[in-house]
């Protein structure tokens, strides 16, 4: 029996990205639900281990590659939604090659096309390349625009996360602000979800982050008290950007 087609999309750069930054809210996006992963390929043989993934624990790329593989799928499975892993390696194995897995998974989505969630890009090259691609082929499929989400644990950094000045603090931040600095030069950023998670909400959360074992100690060495419950992960924020209009005179 062929699965219904999604309602909605989450294009998540890397394994854990979509559920550090939306296990909360997914559950109240419309089902059903699919994690696109963008950097989900196998690196090529030739690679030796990244920096990254040695801190992980692994010897090899490969090793490091299935032990990620196994943990999307737990993680995905446990909230309940579908997982596609687009064939591009991470950022340390890869090869230079564009990310035209964006353009023909978007192009194979039945119309009218389902609802769209894309990083801002915060902090993260990976990130920002697979919102310019994305936002660009929905554009020339004459799509609706996507919603955007806050990466996290990136932008959960800020003092003023989950509270009403998230916004105001994200246009005034050199650090964590910039990639939402450069939206909001291109789109009015008006405010779709803002979830502050409750103790229900955080505890399946924190389940589904602890899914991603081999990463928790290097991020925890990057970003301090990742899984406190007051921590970086307590809230998600979701944008819908709508364009601005063009000055008179500017070209189409």
């Amino acid at each position: 029996m062929t699965p219904p087609p999604p309602r909605t999309v989450i294009l998540s750069p890397h394994f854990d990205d979509a559920v550090l930054s939306l296990a909360g809210l997914i559950p109240r996006l419309p089902a059903p639900v699919t994690v696109v992963t963008v950097f989900g390929g196998a690196p090529a043989g030739h690679h030796a281990v990244s920096w990254w993934d040695s801190t992980c624990g692994f010897s090899t790329a490969a090793e490091a590659h299935r032990a990620r593989l196994t943990e999307d799928a737990r993680a995905t499975a446990l909230l309940g939604v579908d997982r596609t892993v687009l064939s591009h390696p991470d950022g340390p194995y890869d090869e230079g090659d564009e990310l035209t897995d964006i353009d023909a998974y978007l192009r194979a989505l039945p119309t009218p096309l389902p609802l769209v969630l894309l990083p801002i890009g915060t902090n993260q090259a990976d990130h920002r390349r697979v919102r310019d691609r994305a936002l660009h082929v929905l554009d020339e499929l004459g799509a609706p625009l996507p919603l955007l989400y806050a990466d996290l644990p990136y932008t959960g950094h800020l003092p003023e996360w989950g509270t009403p000045d998230t916004d105001r603090a994200l246009g005034d931040d050199q650090t964590f602000g910039l990639s939402y600095q450069d939206l909001a030069s291109r789109y009015r950023m008006d405010l779709a979800h803002d979830l502050v998670l409750s103790d229900e909400e955080w505890a399946r959360k924190r389940e589904a982050v602890h899914c991603y074992s081999s990463q928790l100690a290097p991020l925890a060495a990057d970003h301090g008290r990742l899984l406190a419950r007051s921590g970086p992960l307590r809230a998600e924020r979701v944008w819908s950007p709508v364009r601005r209009p063009q000055p008179a005179g500017a070209d189409a």
